[in-house]
């Protein structure tokens, strides 16, 4: 947190959706706590009081009439229950400063863990829940909010028992597909000498249930081996969609969607449909060990990991469904449902906390997926050594969204075709890496002018202009003099 405010920075700073300035100057504003709950639900951040915006986004200090009994205020507001849910503040994440001979107060908020959100205000959870986006404070929807609830309990939602059904809820091929791979890669395991109810029960997709004492399917087993008419009686909004758009002209070439009814519509069947699909039509480059072609290359490993971690972390509550999206140069996977680490913690590692526990274990059990918060490191580690553009990682909220891009383009220019999965021309190879580039930075640094993102990226204004004006993900604010760029 502290790398977001350093007073002999002051000058340098705007606000975005990490930092937040607010006058103060007659005492603490009423919207100084929803911003405490936005940061708080979101990724932390910081409130400097004693502090207002000018219209070219620049600061200035207004300071605080009386910063010792304003101080005092805040540590009582924060500590009312009544007021605030609860304080995740430390005595040291308030500071005083001297700046231009004014007092400011600087306010670090640290993000909430999973089990404390939502963090809201005035005892009222569903109207006073905020999050943050580059427009401000916003107040969560009720969906957001009981996404929030859900996320809390140890015991992730797919783990949950279903009373009212039995194992004849389940597709008996996506079951005998699942058994007969297990059996091939666990051969002599003890499990494969279990009946089906037994199996079924030994990999969570069975559970005992309190009220009757007897086998039901879990939500997990529900999600990956029934059928789609089935699992959107549970999950109304259910959806997984592939879809490859391989050709300009046309809306996708391919697709996939669990709803055409020609399949069963299951989670289970869909990664193996949609990974086969993916091999096909993508012609990912192949390797050679002792003069033997060796298919399955890193690249390989790479996008399957990303498939099962798009599965396993979607809030299949959530709406949308999962989308999956083959381009030319990239492979999207999009899926309901925030971070529950956050993106930091996700690039990071060795934290394990899947939406779906449930299916994540089952995954595993037929060795598809990383264990240990390993599977996203994996993936960028991958794309590093292959020196591909690194892996853009995004959230959307409302409705929350994670989204996971995968570029097969090389990080430099190659003349010979050969070392690229698709042949793109240099020039758009550039482009592409130029656009992460700027997304990675108004992610970081909020609002900018072209000539710090023209430095940053190492090109001319004008040419970072013509970039800039091409993106649909960036909008551009005030007049041509002023003109400062960010994150819609």
């Amino acid at each position: 947190m502290t790398n977001l405010f350093d007073i002999s920075q002051f000058n340098a700073y705007r606000e975005d959706n990490r930092r937040e300035v607010k006058k103060a100057r007659d005492g603490l504003p009423l919207s100084l706590w929803e911003t405490y709950s936005a940061f708080a639900n979101c990724y932390g951040g910081v409130i400097i009081l004693g502090v207002k915006e000018n219209n070219d986004g620049s600061w200035y200090t207004t300071g605080l009439k009386n910063p010792s009994k304003l101080q005092k205020e805040f540590w009582d507001t924060i500590n009312n229950t009544k007021k605030i849910s609860i304080n995740l503040l430390r005595e040291d994440d308030v500071e005083m400063y001297n700046q231009n001979d004014d007092v400011i107060m600087v306010i670090h908020v640290p993000a909430a863990h999973r089990e404390q959100k939502p963090v809201y205000i005035n005892n009222d959870i569903f109207n006073g829940t905020y999050r943050r986006n580059f427009e401000g404070d916003y107040r969560c929807t009720r969906i957001q909010v009981k996404t929030m609830l859900r996320d809390q309990a140890d015991d992730t939602i797919d783990m949950s028992i279903l009373d009212n059904v039995d194992i004849n809820i389940f597709n008996k091929d996506s079951i005998r597909g699942y058994r007969n791979m297990f059996a091939s890669l666990k051969d002599g395991h003890p499990f494969t000498r279990l009946n089906d109810d037994e199996f079924l029960r030994s990999i969570g997709a069975l559970a005992i249930s309190d009220n009757d004492k007897s086998l039901h399917p879990t939500a997990a087993g529900l999600l990956m081996f029934g059928n789609e008419y089935d699992i959107v009686r549970y999950f109304p909004d259910y959806f997984l969609d592939f879809k490859t758009k391989l050709d300009p002209n046309m809306r996708w070439t391919d697709r996939i969607q669990s709803s055409s009814g020609d399949w069963s519509g299951n989670i289970f069947d869909f990664y193996f449909r949609t990974y086969n699909k993916i091999k096909q039509s993508l012609p990912l480059p192949f390797k050679i060990s002792n003069g033997v072609r060796i298919d399955d290359t890193p690249l390989h490993e790479g996008i399957r990991e990303a498939l099962v971690n798009c599965l396993v972390n979607a809030d299949y509550y959530g709406s949308r469904g999962i989308v999956i999206t083959l381009e030319p140069y990239q492979i999207t996977f999009s899926n309901p449902g925030y971070s529950r680490t956050g993106i930091q913690q996700m690039k990071r590692g060795g934290v394990s906390d899947p939406r779906n526990r449930g299916m994540m274990k089952m995954f595993n059990l037929i060795d598809i997926g990383e264990r240990a918060g390993s599977g996203i490191p994996r993936i960028l580690n991958i794309w590093e050594n292959e020196r591909m553009i690194e892996p853009l990682i995004k959230e959307e909220f409302d409705p929350d969204r994670t989204n996971l891009i995968l570029s097969f383009e090389k990080k430099q220019a190659i003349k010979s075709s050969d070392n690229n999965p698709i042949n793109i021309s240099k020039q758009s190879k550039k482009t592409l890496e130029n656009k992460q580039k700027i997304l990675e930075y108004l992610k970081d640094n909020g609002r900018s002018k072209c000539v710090d993102i023209a430095i940053f990226i190492g090109l001319s204004e004008s040419r970072t202009r013509v970039i800039l004006s091409d993106m649909d993900e960036i909008e551009p604010l005030g007049n041509n003099k002023n003109r400062t760029y960010r994150l819609k």
